[in-house]
This record gives structure tokens, C-alpha cells and sequence, in this order.
């Protein structure tokens, strides 16, 4: 009998990713480095061949300092940006819960911008109608739901987006250092709802916090980066004495 072939959620097969920062603010100042035949520009490498994949209904947790190339991965698995060589792979729809409510309209209420921000996240115009209770509820901005969300606070902005991204029906869920949603009755809500997700294998979960207990209590695995590379790989508590050290 032959053993199945495992296909992960995703992987990065051999990824570079690069960028040009502007040095000159204007177009006035780059006129001169131009003539004179200078780089307008500084080449910043976030990865260089990198290589990990990540298993179906794993939970993993992303740590470093800032501009290691968290955020970069994220955008790199949800198909915001994409690698100058190499390849990502994505198994299924994802859901990022990265910047919550980018795709909200201030001038329409919170119900509507329900509808709006899960069509955006891919979800059909039923399958809303079948859950925007639920995600109401969640949100716990009934009082609310009909004022245009320009009158929201940062939190009731972050909550109402919390709520649609969970509950959106896709294999993979993206999270950013978005638990910083609310009070800290409605932070552990969500993590509760998480660990829901992550007890039944439901969803495989990217979660990039500086947040050293979060991790090591809701991941099964982390990866260090540091520079654009992986330096530790894998149990969270080993990879966090690693990251407290550098």
C-alpha cells in the first residue's frame, strides 16, 4: 500500500523578495543624482532563498524584530505582493486578518460595510445573509450596526472587521497583531474563537505576534526570522529562548 502524498497549506519554495527605497523625497532632488549618474533608489532584500512549508490545520506562529519580514510573508501568502524569485504556494482561499476593515466604506453603515468587506474577503451574497447575525453578535456593536462607520472608534473598526474575517469560510486564516481588538474581555473572545478553529483543525493559522505568550500558548510550531532568514524553527518555547537571547 502506498503512503498518501501530504500536501501542505503552503510553501515557500526557494523565495526572494526585494524592494527600492527611494533615497531622494522628490522629483526635484532626483533630476541631479540622475545626470550625474548616481542610484536614485537602495535596493532592500527582505528574503533571500527561503525555504519552509507549513502543514493543513497547523498553527504557527511568526516572531521577530521589526523589519525581519513578518508582515512581508503574510503579504506573500495572501497574494498581495508577490516574489521576485522562487515560488509561493497556496492550497485554498485565505482570509487576512491583517489590516481589519482596509476594505470598509466610511460613509456606510456597519451592516452595509458587512456585506462590502465580506464580498471583498470572497464570501457570496447568501452565505452573508446566513451569518451577518452571528457576525453582529460577535462584534457586539448591535447598538451600532446602523451608523456609518466613520463614527466608529478605532476599536468598534477593528471588532466589526475582527468579526466578518472569522467568520468567513476559508482553509486559511492570516493574522497580524490584530488581538489588540477592544477590552481585554473582547481580546480573549477572540482568542477563544480561535482556539475553537484551531481545536478542530479547522483552519491552518499564521499568527505573527510579539506577543511571547500568546505563541507559546496557541501555537503548535514557530519560526524565527531574522534579516529575511529562518534562524529557529519549531517548538515555540525553544524558538522564543532563542529570540530572548538575540
Amino acid at each position: 500500500m502506498n503512503t498518501p502524498i501530504h500536501i501542505p497549506a503552503i510553501r515557500f519554495d526557494r523565495v526572494s523578495k526585494s524592494y527600492y527605497l527611494q533615497e531622494d523625497r522628490t522629483f526635484k532632488d532626483v533630476i541631479p543624482s540622475l545626470l550625474l549618474g548616481k542610484p536614485w533608489a537602495k535596493k532592500h532584500i527582505v528574503f533571500h532563498d527561503l525555504n519552509f512549508s507549513i502543514a493543513q490545520g497547523e498553527t504557527v506562529g511568526i516572531v521577530g524584530k521589526n523589519g525581519a519580514g513578518k508582515s512581508t510573508m503574510l503579504k506573500l501568502i495572501a497574494g498581495v505582493t508577490y516574489p521576485n524569485t522562487g515560488s509561493v504556494v497556496v492550497q485554498g482561499r485565505v482570509a487576512p486578518l491583517i489590516e481589519l476593515g482596509a476594505g470598509f466604506h466610511h460613509e456606510l453603515s456597519g451592516y452595509e460595510n458587512i456585506f462590502l468587506n465580506a464580498a471583498i474577503l470572497g464570501m457570496h451574497k447568501k452565505e452573508i445573509e446566513l451569518k451577518i447575525d452571528e457576525i453582529i453578535k460577535f462584534s457586539e456593536l448591535e447598538e451600532f450596526i446602523h451608523v456609518p462607520v466613520k463614527r466608529y472608534s478605532s476599536g468598534m473598526h477593528m471588532r466589526l472587521g475582527f468579526s466578518v474575517a472569522i467568520h468567513v469560510d476559508v482553509p486559511i486564516l492570516l493574522i497580524d497583531e490584530v488581538l489588540a481588538v477592544g477590552d481585554r474581555d473582547f481580546q480573549q473572545k477572540c482568542l477563544n474563537k480561535l482556539q475553537e478553529l484551531k481545536q478542530n483543525k479547522q483552519k491552518t493559522i499564521v499568527f505573527v505576534s510579539h506577543n511571547e505568550e500568546a505563541v507559546r500558548s496557541f501555537c503548535d510550531r514557530a519560526i524565527l526570522l531574522e534579516h529575511g532568514k529562518i534562524i529557529e524553527d519549531g517548538n515555540p518555547k525553544r524558538v522564543f529562548e532563542r529570540y530572548n537571547k538575540a
